[in-house]
């Protein structure tokens, strides 16, 4: 039986978003702004709608603000969905 890690983010997996990284050590709570970031910085919009329904528009900016490293266009990106200054963004402080 598949963890539910495994079964969730499998999707990323298929695409090379995750190249470098073993399916086997995500868990996608611990490492869920890790995910979100790369998601962000190297995924498609159907990356990014998978995104959406594995954690959801809370969860997803609640870790986006804190991420550390934002290219302009993902941080733009952030800031026009969620509706969320760039200057509260962890990345421009």
């Amino acid at each position: 039986m598949e963890s539910r890690s495994t079964e969730k983010i499998q999707h990323f997996f298929k695409s090379p978003l995750f190249w470098d990284v073993d399916i086997n050590s995500i868990d996608i709570d611990t490492h869920a702004r890790f995910i979100i970031a790369r998601v962000v910085s190297r995924g498609n919009m159907d990356d990014w709608h998978t995104l959406l329904r594995l954690y959801g528009e809370k969860l997803i900016q609640q870790e986006a603000v804190n991420i550390r490293s934002l290219d302009p266009k993902s941080l733009n990106f952030l800031s026009v969905y969620f509706n969320v200054r760039k200057e509260n963004f962890r990345c421009c402080n």
